[in-house]
């Protein structure tokens, strides 16, 4: 986990009822802030609170995508691939994992998959 990132607050951003959605719709593909609000039947503003929270923390990354037209607009991919939690005798630990978030750490990944 990452070291700013407590169980606690990991526990209390998974726990909201807007975050869960957005990041699972966008695991599957970077979606806009637009199409994450409908996906999630959200309002937009909801969504952008909650994109907020989840960049802070690691768990999605923000891109910025060029139209035909040459306009540009942010689409949004869940970086969270797992969470584990942990019971001992000190308490509970959490271990996440997370897709690499840059260009090369993504051609590293694949290319260790080859």
């Amino acid at each position: 986990m990452s070291e700013e990132l407590s169980i606690e607050e990991l526990l209390s951003v998974l726990d909201d009822e807007y975050a869960r959605p957005i990041l699972v719709a966008a695991s599957a593909e970077p979606k806009s802030a637009k199409a994450l609000a409908e996906a999630c039947d959200a309002s937009l503003p909801t969504v952008y609170r909650r994109l907020d929270t989840l960049e802070a923390h690691d768990l999605i990354t923000e891109r910025t995508e060029l139209d035909d037209d040459g306009h540009h607009y942010s689409t949004y991919e869940a970086t969270l691939q797992s969470v584990a939690i942990e019971l001992d005798e000190e308490g509970l630990t959490a271990d996440v994992s997370r897709e690499p978030t840059d260009a090369a750490d993504r051609f590293t990944e694949l290319w260790k998959g080859i």
